[in-house]
């Protein structure tokens, strides 16, 4: 998680990661924030986020998207 929340930091140093939840709900995040962050995670977890996940519940807060990344790692 502590490498999840670095990377998402990286990308917006301005959100605190550790306690938001409504990242997409409030407009935290765009679009372009969202392709960064899936590009980072898929190099760095070794995972495929794919236009499937892409799904705001997958992306409101650092903890959804860590389950959505063990999930990813259990199916390989």
């Amino acid at each position: 998680m502590d490498q999840l929340i670095e990377i998402m930091s990286r990308i917006r140093p301005d959100i605190d990661f550790m306690t938001a939840t409504t990242l997409i709900d409030d407009d935290l995040l765009d679009s372009f924030d969202i392709i960064a962050i899936v590009g980072e995670v898929n190099h760095e977890f070794d995972v495929e986020i794919n236009v499937n996940d892409l799904l705001p519940e997958n992306f409101n807060s650092a903890s959804a998207l860590y389950e959505l990344i063990k999930k990813l790692q259990e199916e390989d």
